[in-house]
């Protein structure tokens, strides 16, 4: 027979065991899971997308070449507002100068900036990417050149396509925001850098097209932001702490229900 003390041991131990029922331990695993997966979720839908980029291109472009036409592809993010201004920030080497508008867009013009060109006109259809083609009267001689940009649609919105490759390496698939970058190849033999263009500054009796869309203070922000600035998108922290509140939820509800048991 066994003695009351090993009665009573066998007792607690039994219930200790059996205070969390397999099945509810199952269901509870489940539901965490299910948590996790929707605060993944939520940090993805506020990152929002950043699949579309900004690109440039000129086919055999070398170091010191003269008057090349580089093409500039925009790419729309936007659902419910169509593209009506591109701002570009020139590398070193080349001056708004030396820069003429070749064509793009119906209605889109090109106006010198102090730091680049901004090329605008009427808003481009809602999904539309906007293509439109400058000369550059030389190339500089570098390996590679580096156009940050900041496109704009009729509602305000902004992107920032401002990221060198150094900020964005290994987010092939994630959301950077790499700014249009052109490789060069090596000078020609006897290449010569000409003689500098002379720089004109912007005034503002400069002619703008008066369809292309207003200037607001988020645009002109995000411009002046453009310089130094880390290239994260503001939507990633946000997501990032909801994924955090969510799964604190979660850890809060297993915990409560533990003590309920319990």
């Amino acid at each position: 027979m066994n003695s009351p003390a090993l009665e009573c041991s066998d007792h607690i131990t039994g219930t200790r065991e059996s205070h969390v029922p397999r099945p509810t331990l199952t269901r509870i695993l489940r539901r965490t899971g299910a948590l996790t997966a929707a605060a993944l979720a939520t940090a993805v839908a506020f990152a929002g997308p950043a699949a579309a980029h900004t690109e440039v291109e000129a086919e055999g472009a070398r170091a010191l070449d003269q008057n090349v036409a580089l093409t500039f592809t925009a790419e729309s993010e936007s659902g419910s507002a169509g593209i009506s201004k591109l701002e570009v920030i020139l590398p070193e080497g080349i001056t708004p100068a030396d820069i003429t508008y070749k064509e793009g867009p119906e209605g889109w013009k090109l106006a010198p900036t102090s730091r680049g060109y901004t090329v605008s006109g009427p808003k481009l259809a809602v999904g539309k990417d906007a293509e439109y083609v400058v000369t550059v009267r030389q190339l500089p001689d570098t390996k590679s050149l580096v156009f940050k940009t900041l496109q704009t649609y009729s509602d305000g919105q902004v992107d920032r396509w401002i990221e060198l490759d150094e900020e964005s390496a290994g987010d092939d698939h994630g959301h950077g925001h790499p700014a249009p970058r052109l490789d060069l190849k090596a000078a020609a033999p006897g290449a010569k850098p000409v003689s500098p263009t002379p720089t004109e500054e912007p005034t503002s009796a400069s002619p703008s097209p008066t369809t292309g869309a207003p200037s607001s203070p988020s645009a002109q922000a995000a411009a002046d932001d453009t310089d130094g600035d880390d290239g994260i998108p503001v939507g990633v922290p946000i997501g990032i702490g909801a994924a955090v509140v969510v799964l604190g939820v979660g850890a809060w509800w297993l915990r409560s229900r533990r003590g309920g048991a319990a």
